[in-house]
């Protein structure tokens, strides 16, 4: 189990190091945890729901996600709530209080899951979440150290260099913990660290001294780019990098619930290509491109671009020319309406921005499907004939969303399906200014992102560069597996599990 002495300590870049080592030495291996919390989720192929940084951590151990490796994710809709998934399938939403009241009942799904897993693998590399050592809430713990114990397993405590006192956080976290907690942790290691690593040694030894626990490994600052985000802490740092030649400027809504933000990395890879987060219009400039992306909490994050002016600054601009794409939240946003009677999101009605003769009604139940997707009508983003074959998407979404006028098909962007089982998705202006779709990870596709991008560079007149191909997400897990199996004590992590390890590919 590799746990943290806080949050964003990087336990789920190790967990994705540890399986994809694991994987190289040929065990099957597999990423476990409890529970996550995020707005960033994966679809599974049998149609669950859980967190993206376990189906990330699936890939690296080279196995198919399942909704075990991640059996309870919660979903803020707002600072006090969150919609709780429960092996894949959305369930009630709870605020804090009700959804610790409900510890009981969903130990046994935490359990369940846990050992499916452990009885289908060689190894299960269980990822905690926060801090064991928040003591206030010990008696709800679901997926830290009640986990280990469980499970038996051995832990190894990450620490946050970047954060300073990372000494001091690791001893205060054991010293926190119960004896019996405290025995299963088996190792230290530190981690985003710059410069001479031997500088560190008088700490180990003393550390060592008080806990005796030996710490395992120093793991360096490392660029992440190339592995799917988590959460908007490692988006902004990535989005925000300066580029002197920049000739395509994407401007993205910073929406307080944004959803699957990942999906949108790829922009910020190409090159010549500058990707910006707008929560102010005053900000908002000229960009070639505006996106409203994903959101968990579409008529609260509506409201939220209202109350800044956003709404108008995204109005104003498309009647200058600007193109707007606007995914699934966004899609609803640019509607004309949105309807609510349920109060699955909050009850009401809510006018769009109107952008788009789409009027959306929230349904009390959520479609979470992967699918194949086709690019079926030109707009001022693509053309139809420049992006061949299948696109791989996915939907989740409460809302569903009809035109206007429904014997308009000529604004339907996209279809999805197989065969002549085909639907339209999406929809656009007639002059494919502004498009919207609930299919997520489309950007993600290179054929359709630099069809997207040569036609902004042809509408603003200029070239982009040659684009190489980017690293595939595979090849940046090897990468990372190289830097932890160079840098961590690989020696003792077989020791623990008793299997034979390596690193080698």
């Amino acid at each position: 189990m590799v746990q943290g002495t806080s949050s964003h300590a990087g336990k789920s870049t190790l967990v994705a190091a540890l399986c994809r080592i694991f994987a190289r030495s040929g065990h099957r291996v597999a990423p476990f945890k409890a529970q996550n919390m995020s707005n960033n989720a994966a679809v599974t192929a049998d149609g669950g729901e859980v967190g993206r940084a376990q189906a990330m951590q699936a890939a690296a151990a080279r196995t198919a996600i399942s909704v075990d490796m991640n059996p309870i994710l919660l979903k803020p809709q707002s600072d006090y709530t969150s919609q709780v998934v429960v092996l894949g399938r959305a369930r009630e939403r709870n605020d804090a209080r009700e959804y610790y009241d409900r510890t009981a009942e969903l130990w046994p799904v935490v359990t369940g899951a846990l050992d499916r897993l452990r009885a289908e693998f060689d190894i299960v590399i269980i990822e905690g979440a926060g801090s064991p050592a928040e003591i206030n809430l010990e008696r709800y713990d679901l997926v830290n150290m009640r986990v280990a114990r469980h499970a038996n397993a051995p832990v190894l405590l990450v620490g946050d260099i970047e954060r300073g006192g990372v000494f001091a956080a690791l001893f205060g976290t054991v010293a926190l913990l119960p004896d019996a907690d405290r025995a299963l942790i088996r190792g230290f290691i530190i981690n985003k660290f710059r410069g001479d690593p031997s500088l560190l040694d008088p700490g180990f030894v003393a550390l060592e001294e008080r806990t005796g626990i030996p710490t395992l490994g120093v793991l360096p600052y490392l660029d992440l780019s190339g592995l799917p985000a988590e959460d908007a802490v490692d988006w902004d740092r990535a989005a925000l990098r300066s580029d002197e030649q920049t000739l395509i400027d994407v401007a993205i809504m910073r929406l307080p619930r944004i959803a699957n933000l990942d999906e949108l990395q790829p922009l910020a890879a190409e090159p010549g290509v500058r990707v910006r987060w707008i929560a102010d219009p005053a900000k908002f400039g000229t960009p070639d491109l505006i996106i409203v992306p994903g959101t968990k909490s579409t008529m609260a994050d509506l409201a939220w671009l209202r109350e800044r002016g956003l709404d108008a600054a995204i109005v104003e601009r498309r009647a200058t020319g600007t193109p707007v794409l606007g995914i699934c939240g966004g899609f609803q946003m640019l509607g004309d309406s949105l309807i609510d009677e349920d109060g699955v999101e909050a009850k009401g009605k809510a006018d769009g921005l109107r952008l788009l003769p789409v009027t959306t009604h929230f349904a009390a139940d959520k479609l979470t499907r992967r699918v194949e997707a086709r690019v079926e009508s030109d707009t001022a983003l693509w053309a139809a004939g420049d992006v061949l074959g299948p696109l791989a998407a996915y939907e989740i979404h409460m809302g569903r969303t009809t035109l206007d006028d429904v014997e308009d098909t000529t604004r339907r962007p996209f279809s999805v399906g197989e065969g002549d089982a085909r639907h339209a998705d999406g929809c656009a202006t007639a002059d494919g200014l502004v498009v919207g779709t609930y299919l997520h990870g489309l950007l993600e596709n290179a054929t359709l992102r630099r069809a997207m991008l040569a036609a902004l560079a042809r509408r603003k007149g200029v070239t982009l560069p040659d684009s190489p191909p980017l690293p595939t997400i595979d090849e940046a897990f090897d990468a990372l597996a190289d830097v932890v199996a160079r840098d961590l004590d690989l020696a003792a992590v077989a020791a623990m599990t008793g299997l034979p390890l390596d690193g080698a590919r």
